[in-house]
C-alpha cells in the first residue's frame, strides 16, 4: 500500500502548477529552533506530511558552487515509496527546485523545458548507473537511497488535466544530452552530486561552469510524487501528486543569494 502523504490531487492544483511553469518556458520563518534568512519561507501546514512540509528553501552561490537548500517541518527523507517489485506504475518521491536556468547550461538542448534540480528516492529502479550509492559493489540496486538529478519538465495532458511530466525523448531522435545521462528515454541527468539530508534539511551542492546563470535566475521549491507510466511508455514519468509548493502558486519568486 502506498504511504499516505496527504496528497493534493485536484486538477486545479495541477493546472496552477503547469501554468506557472509554462510561463517560465515562455517575515522570517524558523525551523528546528533556528532562524533562516533569505529564500522562500512558507508557514508550516499540518495538512501536509511533515517530511514534505516545506518551511524554507533557498539557493546560494559561492565561487562556482550553487547550494540548493530546503527545510521541512519534520525529518527530511523519512518517507520513501513502498516497493512494488516492478518498474511499471512505481512511485518516486522528490524534493525539487524548479528554476529559470536554461537546460542548455547543464547539457540539454536550449529551451527544452523547465530545468529543475531534484533529490529523489524510488525503490523499484536505479537510474544512477555510474554510481554505487550504498557501497555494496553493485551499480543497479540503490534507487531507494536519496540521490540527485537534473530533470526537464513540461506540461503533458497525457498525465492528467494540467499535469506535468519529465520530457520524453522520441524514438529515433538524438537530442543534446549531458554526459551523465543514464540512458532512460527522458530528459533526465544523473550527475552524481550527493545530497545531504540532516534532520529537517535537504541540501545538494552543484558546480557550474558559469555560476552567473544561477545567480541571474529565479527558483521555487516543491515536494512531489511522480509515477512511472503503468505501460512503461510515453509519457514515461508523470508528476502525479504535489505535496507542497513553497511559494503557494509556483511563481518562482526566489532569487539566489537573497
Amino acid at each position: 500500500m502506498r504511504q499516505n502523504t496527504s496528497r493534493k490531487k485536484t486538477s486545479t492544483t495541477r493546472f496552477a502548477l503547469a501554468a506557472a511553469l509554462a510561463l517560465v518556458v515562455g517575515g522570517l520563518q524558523a525551523h528546528d529552533g533556528t532562524s533562516h534568512t533569505g529564500g522562500i519561507k512558507p508557514a508550516a501546514d499540518k495538512a501536509v506530511v511533515a517530511d514534505f512540509d516545506i518551511v524554507h528553501t533557498k539557493i546560494t552561490t559561492e565561487k562556482n558552487i550553487a547550494t540548493f537548500h530546503m527545510a521541512v517541518s519534520g525529518k527530511a527523507g523519512k518517507s520513501t515509496p513502498a516497493a512494488t517489485g516492478r518498474l511499471a506504475g512505481s512511485d518516486v518521491f522528490s524534493y525539487v527546485w524548479p528554476t529559470t536556468i536554461d537546460p542548455y547550461e547543464v547539457g540539454f538542448e536550449k529551451g527544452a523545458g523547465i530545468l529543475a534540480m531534484a533529490v529523489t528516492a524510488h525503490p523499484d529502479f536505479d537510474d544512477t548507473p555510474l554510481y554505487d550509492e550504498n557501497g555494496d559493489g553493485k551499480l543497479d540496486n540503490d534507487g531507494n537511497l536519496w540521490h540527485s538529478h537534473w530533470v526537464v519538465l513540461k506540461p503533458n495532458e497525457a498525465c492528467g488535466p494540467g499535469a506535468l511530466a519529465v520530457v520524453d525523448i522520441p524514438e529515433g531522435s538524438k537530442p543534446r544530452l549531458p554526459k551523465t545521462w543514464p540512458g532512460f528515454p527522458i530528459l533526465l541527468d544523473s550527475p552524481g552530486w550527493s545530497p545531504t539530508l540532516n534532520a529537517e534539511t535537504v541540501e545538494v551542492k552543484v558546480p557550474f561552469d558559469d555560476i552567473g546563470v544561477v545567480a541571474a535566475g529565479s527558483f521555487d521549491g516543491v515536494t512531489a510524487g511522480l509515477r512511472v507510466n503503468a505501460s512503461v511508455h510515453v509519457p514515461l514519468l508523470c508528476v502525479v501528486d504535489v505535496f507542497k509548493v513553497a511559494s503557494g502558486n509556483l511563481s518562482l519568486p526566489g532569487k539566489p543569494n537573497q
